[in-house]
Order: C-alpha cells, then sequence, then structure tokens
C-alpha cells in the first residue's frame, strides 16, 4: 500500500511538473513589446494553433483572434483609439496560458521650429525695406552691418507682436554694401544681404 501511495505521488508530481514545464514552452516560444500605442505579439514556431487576446486592466476583453502558428509570426495591435495605459496580452493553446501585462503611452508630440522669416528688398539707392512676418513672442533685435568688416550702423530692437514692416533710410552708404543681421527672442536669427 505503501509503494502504491508513494506511486501515486511519484505520478502526480510528473503530471504537475510537465503542466508547469508546457506552460514555461509557452513563455519561451512567445513574447509581447509595446512601442507607444502599438503592440507587437511575437509567436515562435512550435506552438501551433493559439488564441490571442487583449484586455484592458480590469480585465474586460478588447480584442480576441485565432491563429495558426506554422513559422515565426508577428501578429501587431494598434491601440490608437484607446487611451495610454496598462493592457494585458493573453496568449492561450489547448493546454497553455500566459498572460503579459504592457503598458502604452502616448507619442510626445513632436516641437516644431520653423525659421525666422525675414524678407529685405531695395527700394531705392538709399532705402532698404525690412519685412518680419510670423512671429510668436514679440521682439527682434535689427543690426545693419557694414559687408566688409562688419561693423555694426545700426542697431534697434522692434516690439512688435506677430510682425513688423520698416524702412530703413541709409545716408551716403549705398545699401550693396550693408547687411540686416537679426535675431529674434526666442533666438533664431537671419542674415539678409542686398
Amino acid at each position: 500500500m505503501k509503494t502504491l501511495f508513494t506511486f501515486a505521488l511519484a505520478g502526480l508530481l510528473a503530471t504537475s511538473s510537465f503542466a508547469a514545464n508546457e506552460n514555461e514552452d509557452l513563455l519561451a516560444l512567445s513574447s509581447v513589446n509595446a512601442r507607444f500605442q502599438k503592440v507587437n505579439v511575437l509567436l515562435k514556431d512550435g506552438i501551433g494553433k493559439a488564441k490571442i487576446a487583449i484586455m484592458d486592466d480590469h480585465g474586460k476583453m478588447l480584442h480576441q483572434r485565432k491563429v495558426n502558428v506554422e513559422d515565426d509570426v508577428m501578429v501587431p495591435y494598434n491601440l490608437d483609439h484607446l487611451p495610454a495605459g496598462e493592457y494585458q496580452v493573453m496568449i492561450s493553446t489547448g493546454e497553455e496560458e500566459v498572460v503579459y501585462t504592457v503598458e502604452t503611452y502616448e507619442r510626445a508630440p513632436e516641437v516644431v521650429t520653423y525659421p525666422l522669416m525675414a524678407y529685405g528688398k531695395l527700394i531705392d539707392e538709399n532705402t532698404i525695406k525690412l519685412a518680419v512676418i510670423g512671429l510668436e513672442e514679440p521682439g527682434v533685435d535689427v543690426k545693419i552691418k557694414m559687408e566688409h568688416g562688419g561693423k555694426t550702423l545700426f542697431e534697434e530692437r522692434v516690439d512688435e507682436a506677430e510682425g513688423f514692416r520698416k524702412n530703413y533710410v541709409l545716408k551716403n552708404i549705398d545699401p550693396t554694401d550693408v547687411y540686416l543681421e537679426l535675431k529674434d527672442a526666442q533666438g533664431r536669427t537671419r542674415i539678409i544681404h542686398f
């Protein structure tokens, strides 16, 4: 009787060990990763028929699909339409089940920096017209400098919102001998040659 009990106990341990190994096999043959609000489920050859389920953090099933894995396969999920947060991905076969927890997050918006938009034009032999547009903050430092040597002839700060137009009259200086050096409140610069 003692021997029969020992065999029964050994058989029970062997089956539980086999079940644990099967679960470890599915864990070894699958992986899940998230980048921003995209989730990729990788299933390797050897899994066979499986179900993939996406659940929210409360366990509510959001999506389920069946796959037949004959070769390595990646199953992508786009969760852009769902709020960023924690999700569970359950992969199950007839004998095994593995649950992965992934965290999705929104992509940080790209900061677009536009160049300083400024234009210069010769009006006549003594006048330069300057137009600056698209300012997000008021304040542009304007310098008129000599082409040769870079000597500053005139400088001022123009504190206009959004943009401005201004004429500069040069006395006894050819406008083609000077250039404009501009810098706005955001640190963007522009040099205008004539």
